[in-house]
């Protein structure tokens, strides 16, 4: 099992969008995913439809340091208020559930601020039997600002995901916070705790001539956080399709198999190289023993 954690210490640079379409993406090739609201403000637990709502959900997940059922609800995609012509089902080999944010403004930072294992308990949580049974790869989206509740999310990941505007004020943005973030969770090493690769994306990017420069300058700046931070090699374009998709409540490849699609699936070959051309709507063959610690090893390598 990979747990994934999506970050960024500035909001609106799409991390609910990406982490909601890159779980779906996994589970329509047959993925058992669960994805994890731990932003207090839940843009993630709004994106999908839900067809059965649990009666607890991240709050009861952190204070009781354990997933339980009564944490979970299920996505059901024929549920959707603008079904397409000829929607797809989703792979019946794959699930698609969420862990959905349900704590208001500040409460669950105040409930962690005192605790002593505040950076540790979604951690816990995740170590249950009941994920390590039920599920492939965890996809955990996180709050853009600095607290307990974004370390513990990144704290509990195998890998970070962070996607990053091509503009020079989100790149700058993005290596100073970046770099707090990551100074600031390191101080758990001295517990035996290890920090996460960080993999970064650059995301909504447009095919011009100044986006493109903005790309590169990006990437050249990078060298400020090398050995902390890889660029992936995928780049997202941006496309209507995403702010389609999100209102019609169904994934992004679904919506645009010549652009987004494309992309999505680049990304995830990327982050999953065990997965290397294996698409939505294809069984693959095995899937049992792709997703393991040494094929994140081959993901950051």
């Amino acid at each position: 099992m990979i747990v994934y954690a999506t970050v960024s210490t500035k909001g609106g640079v799409g991390k609910s969008t990406l982490t909601a379409n890159l779980g779906a993406l996994l589970a329509d090739i047959g993925m058992r995913v669960l994805l994890v609201d731990a932003d207090v403000q839940p843009s993630l637990s709004r994106y999908y439809p839900i067809a059965k709502r649990a009666r607890h959900g991240l709050t009861q997940m952190i204070k009781q340091g354990a997933l339980t059922d009564d944490c979970i609800s299920t996505i059901d995609f024929a549920l959707a208020p603008a079904p397409l012509r000829r929607q797809p089902q989703l792979n019946p080999n794959g699930c698609l559930d969420i862990v959905i944010s349900d704590a208001p403004q500040g409460t669950l930072q105040d409930w962690l601020a005192p605790r002593m294992d505040s950076a540790l308990r979604i951690k816990l949580a995740l170590r249950s039997p009941l994920l390590q049974e039920h599920y492939d790869v965890v996809l955990i989206d996180t709050q853009g600002a600095v607290g307990h509740l974004q370390d513990a999310a990144v704290l509990a990941a195998d890998v970070l995901l962070s996607p990053i505007s091509p503009d020079i004020l989100s790149a700058r943005e993005f290596l100073s916070g970046t770099q707090e973030l990551l100074n600031r969770v390191e101080t758990a090493a001295a517990f035996g705790i290890s920090v996460p690769q960080m993999l970064a994306i650059i995301y909504r990017h447009e095919n011009t001539r100044d986006a493109r420069e903005i790309g590169l300058a990006i990437r050249e700046s990078y060298q400020q956080l090398k050995c902390k931070v890889l660029l992936l090699k995928t780049v997202i374009p941006h496309a209507v399709a995403y702010r389609n998709a999100a209102t019609a409540q169904v994934p992004v490849h679904w919506i645009d198999p010549v652009k987004a699609s494309p992309a999505m699936h680049a990304l995830l070959w990327e982050l999953i190289p065990s997965l290397d051309g294996t698409r939505a709507g294809v069984p693959p063959e095995a899937l049992s023993e792709v997703v393991d610690g040494h094929d994140v090893q081959n993901a950051i390598a």
